[in-house]
């Protein structure tokens, strides 16, 4: 039987609630905290699909299914990697109201020690964080932060096939 792993990753944000929390759920534009991607659903409840996809649409990063939604304290999924076999995992974000700021942990569970998925998560867990409070407490990324975004945006062409959005519906 594979290892799994559990990481944290928290950061205290100068920030209300509210603004964490739309940053994290919002789906009318691109989360830019979460590597410049789009949140594609049929609604953040229990049970429903979601799908992170690039901001022309045409590539998905991520699919998963809602695992709780308890605005504003405590949002999961599961999550899968579109580009990776890898197994699923569970990421859980977490809100906490700590007088004027806002204790965010990005929690992730279940992840298969060793696998493509593990690395990445684990590393781009630290980066979603900081980037998280970097948009709320200055309304944008850090300049290296959205120079990778301009790197990933020059790189998609060449995305594998099985990211193609037409493959994972809603």
């Amino acid at each position: 039987m594979a290892n799994k792993i559990r990481s944290v990753s928290t950061v205290t944000i100068n920030g209300t609630m509210e603004a964490v929390w739309r940053e994290i759920t919002k789906t009318d534009e691109v989360q830019k905290c979460m590597f410049n991607m789009q949140l594609h659903t049929s609604g953040l409840k229990p049970g429903a699909k979601i799908f992170m996809r690039s901001a022309n649409g045409k590539h998905t990063g991520v699919a998963g299914e809602v695992i709780d939604f308890d605005p504003p304290h405590r949002y999961s999924h599961t999550f899968q990697f579109t580009n990776y076999d890898d197994p699923p995992c569970k990421v859980i974000y977490e809100l906490k109201d700590i007088g004027g700021q806002v204790e965010f942990s990005l929690i992730i569970e279940d992840l298969v020690e060793g696998t493509k998925s593990a690395k990445q998560m684990v590393s781009g867990a630290k980066m979603i964080t900081n980037t998280l409070k970097s948009i709320v407490e200055t309304g944008k990324p850090s300049l290296g932060v959205r120079m990778l975004y301009v790197l990933f945006k020059l790189m998609a062409p060449l995305s594998p096939k099985r990211t193609r959005s037409e493959n994972w519906q809603e």
